[in-house]
């Protein structure tokens, strides 16, 4: 059994051995310190690129015009493909994947409140833009545009926070009426949350017929924005947009392979992609991480030889006055998991330390006016506590070949050893 005279007893083995205690220490704690601070490193970098898809659905595919750069069907290259009411009828109404579909019509403008005014973009978009572009208005904060304020032309407006501040101050906006170019006033009936927002000027929202409407932009769109259901792997990813620049090409009269006829930004494939790069620089990071504690335990393993060597005599002179393998055993196991406890507990202590500090400092850096490519830096305290255990052990294990070979000691060759 385990008692106060035997950890007082490892204790002093232990102070008369400091240096070399502590280079083991330093190399148990440096393993688990690093593998915290790798893993931190690794969550920060994931976190990071993850929120600068927050604002957008993650399952959202957007597509722009381009210019033919083929010929196709007896058409010259070098022509210009617009986006009408077809295109967005076609994507709607006839494609089963989609689920939610918004167009962007873009319109500067200086708007104003009483005397107040500032230049924005006014963005004309239907309802389903809320769902395509996590755009959230907050209870107590009004109402997004819905699909009667798209189909009866409204001139209704959503507007940002910072739209708010400068033309309103302190005062509840909604229900107001703000000016675009002094011509055309519209209701104010919400202020969306613009914290996923990447912009340093986010806009207003209209509905896109009203834009279409007011600024003379026809059938005309800027581009389309929709999500789609399903597309969990590489190969549907790529089998949609196929066949969509298929059916686009067709409609359009262009070459389906022609890339800079159609832009396509999918989202979903996007995702996949940093996710199949983050699982390869998790590997990475747990084979130098777990390098870096199996170094540790090897230096255990070495100090703890020593450690026997050095006490053959007295390990011989305990074994004649009557000392079992047993109580042997354990008195060199048990400085084994002294050890590595300590040192691990230290490592750990100052590695989530480090974390924490670096996302305190991250925090206090960041700003919504731009993507963060590296956010919340931490680890999962269960993670950490898991590797330090598993630490332990491995030290106990480390420390068990040479307390077997303490065991076996024979009294008469250990009172001959100098």
């Amino acid at each position: 059994m385990f008692d106060f005279d035997s950890l007082r007893e490892i204790l002093s083995t232990i102070s008369k051995n400091k240096l070399r205690t502590a280079l083991t220490g330093v190399a148990v704690a440096w393993g688990i310190f690093m593998l915290i601070i790798l893993l931190g490193a690794g969550n920060g970098l994931r976190n990071g690129v993850t929120s600068n898809f927050s604002h957008r659905a993650k399952n959202s595919v957007t597509l722009w015009p381009g210019w033919t750069s083929m010929p196709y069907n007896g058409l010259p290259s070098n022509r210009n493909i617009k986006f009408d009411h077809k295109d967005y009828d076609l994507i709607r109404n006839k494609i089963p994947e989609v689920e939610y579909v918004s167009v962007r019509v873009n319109q500067n403008a200086t708007i104003a409140y009483e005397k107040e005014y500032g230049s924005w973009s006014l963005v004309g978009v239907t309802e389903d833009a809320a769902y395509i572009n996590n755009i959230e208005v907050r209870s107590g904060d009004g109402r997004f545009l819905n699909r009667m304020d798209v189909i009866n032309r409204r001139k209704v407006v959503v507007i940002s926070p910072d739209i708010k501040k400068v033309l309103f101050k302190d005062q509840d906006p909604i229900g107001k009426y703000i000016t675009a170019d002094n011509t055309t006033a519209y209701q104010v009936i919400g202020v969306y949350d613009d914290s996923n927002t990447f912009s340093n000027n986010p806009p207003a929202y209209i509905p896109f017929t009203t834009a279409q409407m007011l600024y003379n932009k026809g059938w005309g769109f800027r581009s389309i924005d929709f999500t789609v259901k399903g597309l969990d792997t590489k190969e549907k990813n790529e089998k949609f947009i196929e066949r969509l620049r298929n059916r686009m090409g067709k409609m359009h009269n262009f070459d389906p392979a022609d890339r800079s006829a159609l832009y396509v930004r999918n989202t979903a494939e996007d995702m996949l992609e940093a996710e199949s790069i983050f699982s390869v620089i998790t590997l990475f990071i747990i084979v130098i991480g777990a390098s870096s504690l199996l170094a540790g335990i090897v230096g255990v393993g070495n100090i703890m030889l020593i450690t026997v060597k050095e006490r053959t005599r007295e390990i011989g002179i305990r074994k004649a006055i009557g000392a079992t393998p047993l109580s042997v055993l354990k008195l060199i196991i048990f400085e084994s998991i002294l050890i590595t406890s300590v040192a691990g507990y230290m490592g750990m202590v100052f590695g989530i330390a480090i974390t924490e500090g670096i996302n305190k400092m991250m925090e206090g850096a960041a700003s919504s006016d731009g993507p963060n490519i590296f956010r919340d830096p931490t680890v999962d305290l269960t993670t950490v506590i898991i590797a330090t255990i598993a630490l332990v052990i491995a030290g106990t294990v480390a420390g068990l070949i040479p307390a077997l070979k303490a065991t076996k000691v024979s009294p008469i060759e250990a009172m001959r050893a100098e």
